[in-house]
């Protein structure tokens, strides 16, 4: 008989305490090849803030190559005319089965983690939750 996950010390996580809190972000005006540099580095997206913070946009490796693709300059394109806006995020309070499902539903690697006004904290990926399930123990 299966166990109920949310009832299981993993169940119990939260993405605040597996997101990465360092996260490489950009603006609008960033260019696309400023942030393909920074997916070089292991970044498979790249969230866009505003000049507040607050999460507006994520570019990802498939927008670069659909621009690269309609032959355009990375060092011509800015963030804002390729990123796909209003992006699927986190809260850092979310468990992290409800964040499975979030990133199976919409087919995602990772997801940007924003507070209660939308400013971006940190970033979490599928990798986060298997390292969150084995510091669990389960």
């Amino acid at each position: 008989m299966r166990a109920n996950p949310r009832e299981t010390k993993f169940g119990r996580m939260t993405v605040g305490q597996v997101m990465e809190k360092n996260v490489q972000s950009g603006r609008k005006d960033t260019s696309a090849e400023m942030l393909a540099s920074y997916m070089m580095e292991g970044f498979g997206s790249v969230p866009i803030v505003d000049e507040t913070g607050r999460l507006v946009g994520i570019v990802s490796e498939f927008d670069l190559l659909k621009a690269l693709r309609q032959g355009r300059k990375l060092q011509e394109v800015t963030a804002g005319e390729i990123m796909s806006c209003r992006p699927v995020s986190a809260t850092q309070n979310m468990d992290l089965v409800t964040l499975i499902d979030v990133l199976q539903n919409n087919h995602l690697i990772r997801v940007p983690v924003v507070d209660a006004t939308g400013k971006l904290i940190g970033i979490v990926a599928r990798r986060d939750v298997l390292r969150g399930y084995l510091q669990a123990g389960e």
